[in-house]
């Protein structure tokens, strides 16, 4: 293999995960070639948020400072029933999470967090971004691998050190690499819509929630997450109900009084901001199953391709970060694929797996009902705001080893 091959990489989307990728695999001195299927870069979807453990991550790779302008440090996370309004519990965010934690927290427009990887690897002269470009063919040989490129109906090959798969959740690199696709549909919606706070629907929400803080409304049937968004203009809401499959996309249609049967019984201001805020977006929540490979010869899958998990853990984003910056790491140190796309794959996928338990956990509190309800907002009430945030440290606390990154970005 010659040099120049075995100092490259190629990574099928451009996506946070692939856009992630990218960037650290440059500032470790590799050439790195991305292939995105769409003709154009949207950003689907609304807010995000960005807990410590992948901010810091943003920071050592030169994105916050393109991203911070945008985002928005919320100052808490307030959890509350949805039927009274009543803060059940909240865990504070804003100084306290950065003084703890060694990074901001964050929420921020999907779209923003995408231009500001794209300026980052922009300025990489070790970044190539190609759209409208489709890997359609894989071969995997000892030292190197090569790969069927179909852009604008002409097909080339191409070959690198590495092949990176971080095209989401419908992956077809996953696909080339697997006897079959394990993604399947959770069984729930979400439902999604922005507001301006200068609006009618924005006032609706003043009235019931807090604008610098991320809100959980809780109820059996849905739950409700609101934060602001796009330097605190906008609130994002996204509710989750159960509902039928409505398409193997990211948005669909669906009738709408599936969210607003499940809110029955609710708060009628919390109705209220529903009925008013506009046009809902139905997306289906697909999952991959985190136990599958993760990879195979010369090749390893990121984000959503290895582990697309439901997001009641609020970590879809930050596991993504975590998975590129490390496999980068790992790569860089370990010239070795053999050995060290393992050690990498058993290392995520403990922590992945810890994450989506405690979605699974968040899920189940949050939709309780009867006693269970009333035991949970006894523990909520009896746990001190210090007990709340240390529940977090495995979380927000994890940090790459000092040695991830090298000095030579141009």
């Amino acid at each position: 293999m010659t040099d120049e091959r075995s100092r490259s990489i190629i990574i099928a989307g451009a996506g946070i995960a692939g856009l992630t990728a990218a960037i650290a695999f440059a500032r470790h001195g590799f050439s790195v070639q991305i292939y995105e299927q769409a003709p154009q870069l949207e950003a689907f979807g609304a807010g995000l948020q960005l807990s410590p453990n992948a901010t810091h991550i943003l920071r050592e790779l030169g994105v916050l400072p393109d991203l911070l302008p945008y985002a928005v440090r919320p100052r808490a996370v307030e959890l509350r029933d949805a039927a009274t309004l009543k803060t059940l519990t909240a865990i504070q965010l804003g100084e306290a999470a950065e003084q703890r934690w060694k990074a901001p927290y964050l929420v921020v427009h999907r779209a923003d967090l995408r231009s500001a990887l794209l300026a980052v690897a922009d300025r990489n002269d070790r970044i190539g971004l190609t759209t409208a470009a489709r890997i359609t063919g894989l071969q995997q040989h000892a030292n190197w691998v090569e790969a069927s490129v179909n852009s604008a109906g002409s097909v080339s090959e191409v070959s690198a050190n590495m092949l990176v798969g971080a095209d989401g959740v419908w992956s077809a690199v996953r696909n080339m690499v697997r006897t079959a696709a394990s993604s399947r549909f959770t069984g729930e919606l979400a439902w999604r819509t922005t507001i301006a706070l200068d609006e009618s629907a924005g006032k609706v929400f003043a009235a019931i929630g807090s604008s610098d803080s991320v809100t959980a409304f809780l109820h059996p049937r849905f739950h409700l997450i609101a934060y602001p968004i796009s330097k605190g203009a906008k609130i994002n809401l996204v509710a989750f109900t159960k509902g039928e499959r409505i398409a193997d996309n990211w948005s669909g249609n669906a009738d709408i009084k599936i969210l607003t049967q499940a809110m029955r019984n609710t708060s009628p201001k919390l109705q209220e901001l529903v009925n008013s805020a506009g046009v809902w977006t139905a997306w289906p929540l697909h999952s991959v199953d985190p136990n599958g490979s993760w990879t195979a010869d010369r090749v390893a899958l990121v984000g959503d391709a290895a582990h697309a998990m439901t997001p009641f853990a609020a970590q879809g984003a930050a596991m993504a970060i975590e998975d590129a910056a490390l496999l980068a790491d790992y790569v860089a140190n370990d010239g070795k694929l053999a050995k060290s796309l393992p050690l990498w794959e058993r290392q995520r996928k403990e922590r992945v797996n810890k994450v989506v338990r405690r979605g699974a956990l968040n899920h189940l509190a949050w939709h309780a009902a009867g006693p269970v309800a009333l035991a949970r907002n006894l523990i909520l009430k009896l746990r001190s705001p210090e007990q709340l945030a240390a529940d977090l440290d495995w979380l927000y606390g994890w940090r790459l080893p000092d040695s991830s990154f090298v000095n030579d970005a141009p």
